[in-house]
């Protein structure tokens, strides 16, 4: 996600920087309490997720999860990281399409710089791995940051739209226990709200564009009022960002940009397809799709609410809807986090090697010779 300034994460700024300066009644009071509560939220969602884990795992038995680990099927195993690669290289090739305007780039290139953007997030979180992938473009490409990162935001918002469309699709196939009703109308609410959030946002950057490129347009006008030595690098860096907001011209590009987005969602449904082969585990078609399209809007929750491990109890529960013992879903669940961290860490830690990037690099972004910001 693009979370927080772009220059903030590109330029490795100190977060102590973004802190008021000011010293006076309640001012240092103020940034002493906000220091303490950010202090306390890892450790309070951290003991959030341990006790919802707790809960879901209440009937848990130990040695039976052992010997289901032992008896795993080694072939259906070895097909999980290959499913997460092939996923993502798919997503290498719809963002090849949204960079097509930009620059013609390699898919292979944009897979690896992918997964070392995903590696990258893990070191550093705070959205560091998308400014850094998009950094690794903008810089073997000469192309501008702010541009790399407007395709960057098509793709999230094309993957969103999608994703909110699967939703409806994902309830109307699966039948599973639900008493009150909460869990339907949660995801009904969700996935309509989040097309509403990605439609806007989708004309709001249209609508960005047209005022920033166009010498009449509201932020341009807008800009225009700031100060010289404020107001010329604000218009480089809008006009930058703007450039990249560009739908490809071909039409079988954005059908392919369309259709990789719902590639990408059903390839990432069949990760839980082998891992669950791998212990005997075969649930019906339907209900793949709806563990997908559950954990995002949970992990996304689980995001916002600092609550950690939202993913794994968030697929154990789901995955208990629709009578998997919690033994065999927790197994499942660990085969899929281990084969996503292991291909990370490989194919990004190889990504970086070929490029000749060290992570300090990636805090200094240079010149002509790299990325250049505006």
């Amino acid at each position: 996600s693009l979370d927080g300034p772009v220059w903030y994460f590109a330029y490795g700024s100190n977060m102590n920087d973004l802190l008021p300066r000011r010293q006076g009644p309640g001012v240092t009071e103020v940034v002493t309490g906000t220091r303490n509560r950010r202090r306390w939220l890892p450790w309070i969602g951290g003991l959030l997720g341990i006790a919802a884990l707790a809960w879901v795992l209440r009937g848990f038995d130990l040695d039976r999860f052992l010997a289901i680990l032992a008896g795993a099927d080694a072939r259906f195993v070895a097909l999980v990281p290959l499913a997460i690669m092939g996923e993502q290289f798919v997503r290498a090739w719809k963002w090849r399409q949204l960079l097509s305007p930009l620059r013609p780039i390699g898919t292979l290139y944009l897979f690896g710089t992918i997964m070392a953007g995903y590696l990258l997030a893990i070191l550093v979180p705070f959205g560091f791995g998308t400014i850094a992938r998009s950094w690794l473009v903008a810089r073997r490409e000469t192309l501008k940051l702010p541009s790399v990162l407007a395709t960057v935001a098509l793709d999230r918002l094309t993957d969103g739209i999608v994703f909110a469309c699967l939703a409806p699709v994902a309830l109307l196939s699966v039948v599973f226990p639900d008493p009150t009703g909460g869990i339907r109308a949660g995801l009904i609410w969700g996935s309509a709200g989040s097309f509403a959030l990605f439609a806007v946002a989708l004309l709001a950057l249209v609508g960005y564009r047209r005022g920033a490129l166009s010498p009449g347009g509201r932020l341009a006008r807008l800009l225009g009022r700031l100060p010289t030595r404020l107001g010329e690098p604000t218009r480089r860096l809008a006009a930058s960002f703007a450039e990249g907001i560009v739908w490809p011209s071909q039409a079988w590009r954005g059908i392919g940009i369309v259709a990789a987005s719902v590639a990408i969602k059903l390839i990432a449904a069949t990760h839980f397809l082998w891992a669950g082969l791998a212990f005997g585990v075969v649930i019906e078609p339907g209900q793949y799709l709806f563990l997908i399209v559950f954990l995002g809007f949970l992990i996304i929750l689980g995001h916002f609410a600092r609550v950690a491990g939202s993913f794994i109890i968030g697929a154990v529960f789901a995955l208990g809807l629709f009578g998997v013992e919690e033994e065999q879903a927790l197994a499942m669940v660990l085969i899929v986090e281990a084969a996503n961290l292991l291909s990370i860490a490989a194919i990004g830690a190889l990504s970086l090697w070929w490029q000749g990037v060290e992570l300090g690099e990636l805090r200094e972004p240079k010149g002509e010779d790299g990325g250049r910001c505006v």
